[in-house]
């Protein structure tokens, strides 16, 4: 039965490409690249000449029905990214769905991956975790994700262009406390490779003076696990019930609850609701 490769491949040091996956990129008939031309940069380095086929995210939907032609006919094929792990913030997962759909194995070549490059070597927890890669710009979609990031009782992963590092970290230090600590992992493996520890005001501050270049992740610490749930709740409910009774608006409340509690913003939310259908019993 003819495969596709799913082959991670070097987030910058081209040493990191492991032996196994340089040996099935020089197999395979055809290697499907989110750009071809920096994949054959690798292959060059590698001494390959494959056959590259581009697969990014305006052509994904319309090569499959060639993909699986090529896999119908006995064709093994691979797919990789421009760097490290296919289908992480990058193309494939449409493709690597339809040729599963289609009765065709998929398997894995682990390998690099930026996300958990940055999450080991960060120093912050990483027994969980997870991966919410690139935040929304603006919007309402913006606010629900660093809302996210900050009732996260996991060690949030998150992806940002370099250029708005700066004020991604200025929103998060809003939302979920200055003191809140984050690493920032700048060009990891390559020559500049920059890891910055400490809290998000810290990295806000810093960021601003010193702009970063290159591929950055941001790791952000767990919120904190609140020990006493019920007296959490209890002191909760009578912040909520004495700033709705001042007028204040339910968002508003919310995110002051939220705030100066540390409980989840989507918990804060709950108990205002409870209290304004007239749910709240204690």
């Amino acid at each position: 039965m003819a495969t596709l490769f799913v082959v991670s491949t070097p987030i910058g040091n081209l040493e990191d490409l492991t032996g196994r996956a340089a040996r099935v990129l020089g197999e395979v008939e055809r290697i499907l690249a989110e750009d071809t031309r920096r994949t054959r940069v690798l292959l060059s380095h590698l001494g390959i000449r494959g056959t590259l086929v581009s697969l990014h995210a305006h052509n994904e939907a319309e090569r499959l029905s060639q993909v699986l032609s090529w896999l119908d006919s006995g064709e093994d094929l691979a797919l990789v990214s421009d760097a490290g792990t296919p289908l992480v913030s990058d193309p494939g997962q449409r493709l690597v769905a339809g040729v599963i759909d289609a009765g065709h194995r998929v398997s894995p070549l682990p390998g690099p991956s930026a996300a958990l490059a940055a999450l080991v070597v960060s120093g912050l927890p990483a027994d969980r975790f997870v991966f919410l890669g690139f935040p929304p710009r603006s919007g309402a979609e913006r606010a629900a994700f660093l809302d996210r990031v900050a009732d996260s009782e996991e060690t949030a992963l998150l992806f940002e262009s370099p250029e708005r590092v700066g004020r991604l970290l200025r929103d998060l230090a809003k939302v979920a406390g200055s003191g809140r600590l984050v690493c920032v992992a700048r060009e990891l493996t390559k020559l500049h490779e920059t890891v910055f520890r400490g809290t998000l005001g810290e990295a806000a501050g810093y960021y601003d003076d010193q702009p970063p270049r290159g591929e950055v992740v941001v790791v952000v610490a767990p919120g904190e696990r609140r020990s006493r749930p019920e007296a959490d709740r209890e002191a909760a409910v009578a912040l909520a019930r004495s700033q709705l009774e001042e007028g204040t608006r339910p968002s508003q409340v919310a995110k002051d609850v939220a705030r100066r509690l540390g409980i989840p913003r989507n918990r804060a939310y709950q108990i205002i609701q409870e209290l304004r259908g007239g749910g709240e019993e204690g």
